[in-house]
Order: C-alpha cells, then sequence, then structure tokens
C-alpha cells in the first residue's frame, strides 16, 4: 500500500529539468513547477483564514495556474474547490457558498460570471490583474515548506455533473486522487518518456484521476488544452508528441466525426483513457488513430469502478468484480443473468436488470460535503448505491443500462436507455444520440431520442425506420416512436447529455420532431395538430 499524497508526488519532481508543463507556446520544467507551488503555497498560507475552512475556488480553464494552483494546494494542505465554468448566476454562487470557499482565484476569461453575484465573505482574484502579480511577488523567495498532509486529507472537492438535479461536492481527499493515478500509470506502463494530454476539464475527477494525477505518478510530461476541441485533438497530439490522452463522455464521438485522412495514424499516442465511449467510435479511433483504447466504468464518487477486460464483448464495460453485485431495485435481492434470443436481443431486461452496488462498502467514496442526506442515500445498510443500471450475461460481462433516474417504463416494462442508445449509434447518420424518455398519452413513457447528424448527410425518416426494424437486438418496445433532430445536444462541461431539459422539452422546440407511431411504417413530421394528439391526457380529460 502506498503512502504517498499529491504533495510527496509532486515533491519528487523538483529535480526534473527536462520535462514539465506545456501551454500553447509555453512550458515549465517540474522543476520551476514545483517551485512555483510553493510559491503559492505561502501565498494561501496568508490569504486563507486557518478558523475557516481553507478552501480555495478555481473558476479557470486549463491553464497552467490551475496546475500550479494545486500544487500550492497540495503543500498548503488547503483545499482546492473545482467550480464549473458553464454554471450561472446563482446557481454558480450556490456552488461557492456550499464548498465554504474563502477565496475564488479566477482570470479574465470567466471573471464576468461572478459579477453581480452575492458572495458574502468571499474575497474574488482574477490571475490577470497586476493584484495577482503584486500577491505573487511578496512570495518570490517562499522556502520549499510542506505542510503535514495525511492520504485522509481532503485535497478536492468536485461537484458532480447536475444532470439529474442540483450538483453535489464530493469529498476527494489525496488518497482518492493519488491511488487510481498510481494504478494507471503503472498499468499502462507510462514514464519519463510519455506526455499526458489533458484537454478534459480539470475541475472535474476524470482529468484529475486519469490525467493531471497520471503524469506525477508516472513522472511524465503534460500538455495542456484550455478546453477539448476535436478539430484541435490530432494538432496536439504531433505538435507536443502526445503517448497518453483521457476522456469522459463524448469526446471520441466528437473525434471520429472529424474528416479522416490518409496520415491520422502519423502520432504517438498510445493509450487513449476513459469511459462512455460508445463501442462504434472505440472502434473507429481505434482504426483511425492506431491507439489503444480502453473504456471502463467509474464515477466522481468512486463507489464502484469496473476494469475493462481485454477481449470483453463489445458494448459490455467488463467483468463484474468480487462484491460488486447487480440488486434489484425494489426488493434488494441479486438479479438473474440476462438471457438473449438467437438474435441476440435481451429477453428478460425486466427481471435483469438492477442497480450497481458495492456489498462491501462505500470503496473509494468518501462522502459529499455538507449532505448528510446523499451520503445516506448512496450508503445504506454499509452498502454503496451506485444509482446506475446495468445487467450482466452468464459470463459475468456487465452491460449499463442507464442511470436509476432514467429509467423507461413502457406497456408495464422496466426499459434501460443504453441499450437503446447503443443500438440507434450503430446508425451511420447520426454522430450523436441520446435516449430518454417522455409520457405517454394514456400511461407509462415513450421513447424518444435526439440525434446530431453526421456533417455528411442530412437526417432521412425513412432509412432511420428500414434501419430500426433491421436491428435484432431491439425489441418492440424498444423501439422510438419520436425523433428530435438536433445541431447540438446540450451537455455539461463534462459532456454528459443533459436529458431532463430534453425529456422537458419533449416535442416543444424549434428542431424538427419526427414521429412514427406503433405498428406504423413510416415516420412523419410532428405538426402542431399531431402534437396536441401526443399530449398526455390529464385527468379531468378521462
Amino acid at each position: 500500500m502506498t503512502t504517498d499524497t499529491v504533495a510527496t508526488l509532486l515533491a519528487r519532481l523538483a529535480d526534473v529539468e527536462d520535462r514539465g508543463l506545456r501551454f500553447e507556446d509555453e512550458s515549465l520544467s517540474w522543476s520551476e513547477h514545483v517551485a512555483l507551488s510553493h510559491q503559492r503555497a505561502a501565498l494561501l498560507r496568508t490569504l486563507l483564514d486557518p478558523e475557516r475552512p481553507r478552501h480555495v475556488g478555481l473558476l479557470l480553464g486549463n491553464v497552467p495556474e490551475f496546475s500550479l494552483l494545486l500544487g500550492g494546494a497540495a503543500f498548503s494542505g488547503s483545499v482546492v474547490v473545482g467550480l464549473n465554468t458553464t454554471r450561472r448566476g446563482d446557481a454558480l454562487a450556490r456552488d461557492i457558498s456550499l464548498a465554504d470557499c474563502q477565496v475564488v482565484i479566477t482570470e479574465g476569461a470567466h471573471a464576468d460570471l461572478l459579477a453581480g453575484l452575492s458572495l458574502p465573505g468571499v474575497r474574488v482574484i482574477e490571475i490577470d490583474t497586476p493584484e495577482w502579480n503584486g500577491l505573487l511577488a511578496a512570495h518570490a523567495s517562499a522556502a520549499p515548506v510542506v505542510d503535514d498532509v495525511a492520504r485522509d486529507d481532503l485535497f478536492m472537492l468536485i461537484f458532480t455533473s447536475g444532470t439529474s438535479g442540483d450538483p453535489k461536492a464530493v469529498r476527494c481527499t489525496h488518497a482518492k486522487i493519488v491511488d487510481p493515478a498510481i494504478m494507471l500509470a503503472q498499468r499502462f506502463g507510462l514514464g519519463s518518456e510519455d506526455v499526458v494530454y489533458l484537454s478534459m476539464p480539470m475541475f472535474h475527477s476524470n482529468a484529475m484521476m486519469a490525467g493531471w494525477g497520471v503524469a506525477l505518478a508516472a513522472r511524465s510530461g503534460v500538455a495542456l488544452r484550455r478546453r477539448f476541441s476535436a478539430s484541435g485533438f490530432l494538432p496536439d497530439l504531433r505538435k507536443f508528441g502526445v503517448t497518453y490522452a483521457n476522456y469522459v463522455g463524448k469526446p471520441l464521438s466528437y473525434i471520429v466525426a472529424t474528416p479522416e485522412t490518409p496520415d491520422d495514424a502519423d502520432n504517438r499516442l498510445r493509450i487513449m483513457y476513459g469511459n462512455e465511449g460508445s463501442a462504434p467510435a472505440v472502434a473507429e479511433f481505434t482504426r483511425r488513430f492506431d491507439a489503444t483504447v480502453v473504456d471502463g466504468f467509474g464515477s466522481t464518487e468512486g463507489g464502484i469502478s469496473i476494469r475493462a477486460t481485454p477481449g470483453k464483448p463489445a458494448g459490455s464495460l467488463g467483468l463484474l468484480p468480487d462484491g460488486i453485485e447487480i440488486l434489484d431495485t425494489e426488493t434488494g435481492e441479486p438479479c438473474p443473468p440476462a438471457r438473449f434470443d438467437a438474435a441476440g436481443r435481451i429477453v428478460n431486461a425486466d427481471e435483469a436488470t438492477g442497480e450497481l452496488v458495492n456489498s462491501d462498502g462505500a470503496g473509494a467514496f468518501a462522502g459529499y460535503y455538507k449532505n448528510p442526506e446523499a451520503d445516506a442515500e448512496r450508503l445504506r445498510n454499509g452498502r454503496y448505491h451506485s444509482g446506475d443500471l446495468a445487467y450482466r450475461d452468464a459470463d459475468g460481462f456487465v452491460y449499463f443500462a442507464g442511470r436509476s433516474s432514467g429509467w423507461l417504463r413502457v406497456d408495464g416494462e422496466n426499459l434501460g436507455a443504453a441499450p437503446i442508445e447503443r443500438a440507434v449509434m450503430r446508425y451511420p447518420g447520426f454522430s450523436q444520440a441520446s435516449v430518454y424518455g417522455v409520457p405517454d398519452r394514456y400511461v407509462g413513457d415513450r421513447v424518444m431520442i435526439a440525434v446530431v447528424p453526421t456533417a455528411v448527410r442530412e437526417f432521412d425518416p425513412a432509412d432511420f425506420a428500414e434501419f430500426l426494424d433491421s436491428q435484432p437486438d431491439l425489441g418492440p418496445k424498444q423501439l422510438p416512436t419520436l425523433v428530435r433532430v438536433c445541431e447540438a445536444l446540450p451537455r455539461t462541461a463534462t459532456f454528459k447529455v443533459v436529458t431532463r431539459s430534453l425529456a422537458a422539452e419533449r416535442w416543444h422546440c424549434a428542431d424538427p420532431v419526427w414521429y412514427r407511431g406503433r405498428g406504423e411504417s413510416e415516420f412523419r413530421l410532428v405538426t402542431s395538430e399531431l402534437a396536441q394528439d401526443l399530449e398526455p391526457l390529464t385527468a379531468d380529460a378521462v
């Protein structure tokens, strides 16, 4: 068992001069980075009142100052609060207040987000101002002091995506950052010759545990991108000599949607690691860029992790680990394995689909900050309840079926959204798709999808209907009846689709929506008259 903290990993890089952090046309050796982090540690000791939680909020893009302040927090025993740059107004103020931020450090690109907010007791500082330069200058010759920091000490508060409600602040200890980072660095054989590409937002767990922390553990270089860009991905690989990159959500789909060129594989990338990549995107990325894609399963909370298994069936997460069970959400009993017909269609989804539960305990979950109700919801009877739905086959391979908030109830049967989405994404005309339920006129849900067509073809309702009918693993109740054709899907900063917004809008939107009723062969455009016919009946109307 390692005894490392973020501070010890970073301190070991103090003498490394030949590699470090690169950003656009700037570069810092690790030696310089460590010295500048000590300078920021000294500053944080003066800025933060020791009688209050020593929490500093960072409202920054992926810029070098974010990394330097992470180091400063690690050395000074302070806590970084990752503030989501897509949050606005009272929602952002709520996050800052909930996390007990004494100081919020931002930059000109995001400073306007704080304008006019009620932030009592919070000092706001911009890094691209004379004030910041003056604060740093006062600690230019700071001694390399490291406060007494333990592995179980809080290092960072990372907010959940908030796709199904207000974001919760997840407590991330030093161990929670360090342990997966060391494991990934060792698993992929990363070292001093490697370069980690970091384009996922650094206020999120994926960037910290599978990106920044990995570089520290491997003693490799880091290439920062202010924010992810599909078109900038390949140029960055070549510019920085990237060998390892991480992702969460849909970036793989965005990258493979860019025009293919004959020399796509002309780069050093070896490993692309992340989660929630679709099977078609994983296969296409592997083919085009000649890199290994490892798509696992995990969450910011860290209560359950499923490691990708070599040779796993397409669409599966990997083998169900020891201590992790799939339990019926009503009875709490283990769900039986999924059964499939000759065409590969699951025939017992209702009984085989359940919640992923860690029966051994909390795993890496260290709780939410100031939210005992949410803690109690996650930890019940000594077991960690993930809120994620899944089923397993007879060989123990796990298939994600959606979030517990994403159940669809169609004609009395519970359906997971993820299997439907996997099938829909095999259609070559879509670059993105999201499946969700909307109210049926009489009872239960209809299956609706929002799609983004590929750049090279428009939505063809007849062709898509024919495609759906030819999919052997889509049962009659799983067939989408409503298709919303979008230019883009609403997403969080970590590329998760905000399905609650789509579900709330239903067919009341500026985008064209197509409808095919049960037993009909063709989709038809939803008109105002048809929209009225689709509206759920009220009790008075019934």
